[in-house]
């Protein structure tokens, strides 16, 4: 099984470089998670992604924000509404199970400078996403897949002493997410990659992409016995490095399970 991660950035403004990145892959791509795809459930580009052999859940949000999982195989339960505000006000997560291994497709907030309100939004989010992930059932395989906005250690950035104490980089953010590491997932780029360094976010402005000066901030994290069926796990940077049509900020992580 191989699952992808793509903040896209809008869905409707970047549905053809999906449709060309799924093509270019032969749609080798078993389960796709999009973030910010920006629209409304009932204005979601279905058809598209049924052409290509895929089912789409989705939970949208005009303008902002919302995630949806795509897959070749229906889902067996997919869960929109999580009974917690902080989870539930913004359109940022969204579960699916399939095969009996539950896969949220993840938009963690962005953040802001210290003592803005996004900033304690983003503190309040991951508290209330790590105790609803501390009542699933222990015995569950689980996938978070997203833009986790957090780049967990100085090699997840381009220039470190540049970038320290920025949002993404803070350590109460990294602190953040590492608290929901810890709660026994598996960074399975990082798994395969020990030592290597590439990113998955770039910003638009100075020809970041081509100089490489990005971060990692998008995730495939999984639980269980999952950690020990990763088979191969990559960031595939040839949606990012178009110039037409225009790409996202980000760009696919994948992640490959021998199931």
């Amino acid at each position: 099984m191989k699952i992808a991660s793509y903040n896209v950035n809008s869905i409707k403004s970047r549905l053809g470089l999906v449709v060309q990145w799924l093509q270019r892959r032969s749609c080798d791509i078993d389960v796709l998670c999009l973030q910010e795809i920006k629209t409304v459930d009932e204005a979601f580009p279905y058809k598209d992604f049924e052409s290509l052999g895929y089912v789409c859940a989705v939970s949208g949000q005009k303008a902002y924000n919302g995630v949806a999982v795509c897959s070749k195989v229906r889902p067996e339960h997919v869960v929109r509404e999580f009974d917690v505000a902080e989870l539930d006000e913004q359109k940022r997560l969204i579960a699916v199970t399939i095969g009996g291994i539950d896969i949220y497709s993840v938009y963690a907030p962005h953040g802001d400078l210290r003592g803005m309100d996004k900033y304690y939004y983003k503190q309040r989010w991951y508290e209330a996403f790590k105790a609803y992930l501390s009542r699933q059932p222990e015995q569950r395989g689980i996938v978070l897949a997203g833009d986790f906005n957090v780049a967990l250690t100085d090699m997840d950035v381009y220039d470190p002493v540049l970038l320290k104490d920025t949002i993404g980089t803070m350590d109460e953010e990294r602190l953040a997410l590492m608290d929901i590491v810890n709660m026994g997932f598996t960074d399975t780029f990082r798994h395969i990659h020990k030592e290597e360094r590439q990113f998955s976010w770039w910003d638009y402005s100075g020809g970041a992409v081509w100089k490489d000066e990005g971060m990692r901030i998008d995730y495939i994290f999984c639980k269980g016995n999952l950690s020990e069926k990763i088979k191969e796990a990559e960031i595939d940077l040839w949606p990012r490095r178009r110039r037409t049509p225009t790409p996202s900020d980000h760009t696919p992580v994948i992640a490959e399970f021998v199931i």
